[in-house]
């Protein structure tokens, strides 16, 4: 899952390797329609070194965002969740509370026609 917003989480697949020259927003026909630089470099270490310790590197980066993001999305998931059932939670206090104050009140009236049925019997 990719963290989009607290509310939004986008399910993706990413593919670590094999490595490509694919930058995000670009195709690989548009990689490949770009002019190589043709001069050469001389680079300490040699491109094999470097291969060596970037893909690795790399591959850890891009494992370990996707575990922040997928640990984000939950969190947000979570939140979202715990949220709608405050809300829900709520709403049934306030129903439960309307009927209890709907049958004391009822209550409270039998009593007083009671009271009042009981003096009238009396007087009469």
């Amino acid at each position: 899952n990719r963290f989009k917003n607290a509310a939004t989480q986008v399910v993706t697949t990413e593919q670590f390797l094999p490595i490509g020259a694919q930058h995000e927003g670009t195709t690989s026909a548009e990689a490949a329609a770009k002019p190589a630089a043709k001069a050469e470099h001389i680079m300490e270490p040699d491109r094999a070194t470097i291969v060596e310790q970037i893909i690795p590197k790399s591959l850890k980066v891009q494992l370990y965002k996707a575990l922040l993001d997928s640990h984000a999305a939950e969190h947000g998931a979570r939140m979202t969740a715990m949220h709608k059932a405050t809300d829900n939670a709520d709403s049934l206090l306030k129903e439960l509370k309307l009927t209890y104050n709907k049958a004391r009140q009822a209550s409270i009236t039998n009593e007083i026609l009671e009271i009042v049925g009981g003096a009238e019997a009396l007087k009469g």
